[in-house]
């Protein structure tokens, strides 16, 4: 099937960040899309405004009839859709094209200049950051993300003047391997999805047939100090980066009164003052890598310290909602001890003489067997640890893998409590007072109570 054949695409787990953006993407392309998600969200109401038709129900008498055909119907689905799931096993059935959504990604950029980031964590803000880098200059993006910029309210970009399009490369399933990058960046490979995996060569490995992806004529930027041993084609140039070594590097550091400003050097110029559109230090390394990205697809040193400055981040990623001297409110989508243990060094940088507070739903039950000691080391690095129960997203629960893991390890005498999901609203009305600052950290559905939770500090 050609993507110009198709009239209609039905999405399993429509919902998802990744799928929505698909999702905005065939819609834009005038294309009937429909599908389904396990539950409404933010994101699927938007989806629905845009003109998508969703339900939330297994039911295959709520598939719409333009998605009914096979001979006109592209299924994308998520690897998260249970394989005895109603409507899956209707459209395998019935003969449909099923093809993964990194399948379809790959498809619709092949021919395209991918600029992809890549890595365990720092993706999410790094391919955010050069997307909105290259589309605020005169070389312009397309861009499929894997989080809401809060420049563009959108995880999609679309333009009509330029080959280049930016792409989050999502490791998990071995999705990245269907791209075929210009440039690709390497921002982490700290073992991750080892229910995928299973043991840490395997998943390293996977990086490494990454770079086996890249264009001849490519590019890839790798930070300094990872186990990932590139594999390269001939013509590929290799950089390395890392705060303040490497390649491309950062200079000059300053922070302080809630600002970010450094200098930044690659091996053909040097960007003096740039200032950081979200000051947390964990984006110098992020910024460092979109910049060279950026630099590299021609971006001018002016586009690029003025695309630094405006930059406001993507949802859920250090993302401030309350900003006052007495009083911060920010939630982040960590879920991986590394991502906590560079949240919680960043925000005690920026707020050392207060107290910090995390608020953390563990993500899946595989990670937390796997890493609990490793979670309960980064947490403790905060004054203060709320920790909630364990968001399962497609898994089922592991017998003895609870909160109560993480919670056991946590350093001995710092202040630690447990909750259910249920509870968290009476846990922060009970003690808001003592709250100076508040970080809600996980990538399940803790993100619902934001806006409940800002109202209760804002009024207190």
């Amino acid at each position: 099937m050609e993507l110009k054949d198709i009239k209609s695409v039905y999405f399993l787990g429509a919902g998802g960040i990744g799928m929505s953006a698909l999702v905005r993407y065939f819609l834009a392309e005038g294309k009937f899309v429909g599908g389904y998600d396990r539950t409404p969200s933010e994101l699927t109401k938007r989806l629905i405004e845009e003109g998508a038709v969703l339900h939330f129900e297994e039911n295959i008498d709520l598939i719409p009839a333009e998605c009914k055909d096979p001979e006109t119907t592209l299924v994308v689905f998520t690897p998260a859709i249970p394989a005895d799931h109603k409507e899956w096993s209707l459209f395998i059935d019935g003969g449909f094209t099923i093809k993964k959504r990194a399948e379809v990604l790959g498809i619709i950029t092949k021919g395209k200049r991918g600029v992809c980031a890549a890595g365990t964590h720092g993706k999410t803000t790094t391919s955010t950051m050069t997307a909105h880098l290259l589309h605020s200059s005169d070389v312009d993006c397309a861009a499929f993300l894997g989080g809401i910029s809060k420049n563009y309210k959108s995880n999609l970009i679309t333009t009509e003047k330029s080959d280049i399009v930016v792409i989050e490369a999502d490791e998990y399933d071995r999705s990245f391997l269907h791209l075929q990058p210009f440039v690709a960046t390497i921002t982490s490979a700290d073992p991750d999805h080892l229910d995928i995996y299973g043991n840490k060569e395997n998943y390293l490995e996977a990086f490494a047939q990454f770079t086996e992806r890249i264009r001849e004529d490519g590019y890839l930027i790798i930070h300094e100090g990872l186990e990932v041993t590139p594999r390269t084609k001939p013509g590929v140039k290799t950089f390395t980066y890392n705060r303040e070594s490497g390649d491309f590097h950062a200079e000059n550091i300053r922070i302080g009164g809630g600002t970010i400003i450094f200098d930044y050097v690659s091996p053909w110029q040097r960007i003096d003052d740039v200032e950081l559109g979200v000051p947390m230090s964990i984006n110098i390394e992020n910024g460092i890598a979109s910049m060279a990205m950026a630099e590299i697809c021609g971006a001018t040193a002016q586009e690029i310290k003025r695309g630094m400055k405006s930059f406001a981040g993507a949802e859920r990623r250090f993302d401030f909602h309350i900003k006052e001297n007495d009083l911060v409110l920010i939630s982040d989508y960590a879920h991986h001890p590394d991502e906590v243990r560079a949240c919680a060094k960043s925000i005690k940088e920026l707020y050392g003489d207060k107290k910090v507070t995390v608020l953390f739903q563990p993500h899946l039950f595989s990670r937390t067997a796997d890493f609990y000691k490793e979670f309960a080391e980064s947490l403790s690095l905060f004054d203060k640890v709320i920790l909630v129960d364990i968001y399962p997203a497609r898994e089922k629960p592991i017998p003895g893998v609870t909160s109560k893991l993480i919670f056991d390890q946590l350093a001995e005498g710092m202040e630690k409590s447990m909750c259910s999901r249920g509870d968290v609203i009476d846990i922060i009305k009970k003690e808001k007072q003592d709250i100076e600052v508040l970080v809600s950290l996980g990538a399940g559905d803790i993100e619902n109570d934001i806006a409940q939770i800002k109202q209760i500090l804002i009024e207190r």
